[in-house]
């Protein structure tokens, strides 16, 4: 069975936000809010998963003793953050689109 991705369907003005080319100081900051929102969703969802992978990471003897258990949660915020700004995997455009529609419905 082939699945159904929910696109939803966007006015001139969330499509143009998306875009960048909106002109008007109200709009482009709520696409700059929307934008900044979806990447702080997007890191927060790869800091989530990055804390679940380096779960079983570093222990026994040569852990590195609690110090590094206690900055591992540093690492982990850091690397969310870095691999958002170099483009990260697409989820904070989703939450940017849903965000949008969002307000067009309002």
């Amino acid at each position: 069975m082939a699945s159904i991705a929910f696109t939803p369907q966007l006015s001139a003005d969330a499509t143009a936000a998306l875009s960048g080319s909106l002109k008007g100081n109200n709009a482009s900051s709520r696409a700059a809010k929307a934008k900044a929102n979806g990447e702080d969703f997007e890191a927060m969802f790869l800091n989530s998963m990055f804390q679940q992978m380096f779960e079983g990471v570093g222990k026994g003897k040569f852990s590195g003793g609690p110090g590094a258990t206690i900055w591992r949660s540093f690492l982990t915020d850091e690397y969310s953050k870095s691999f958002v700004k170099a483009g990260g995997i697409g989820l904070a455009k989703e939450v940017e689109r849903a965000l949008l529609a969002q307000q067009e419905i309002r």
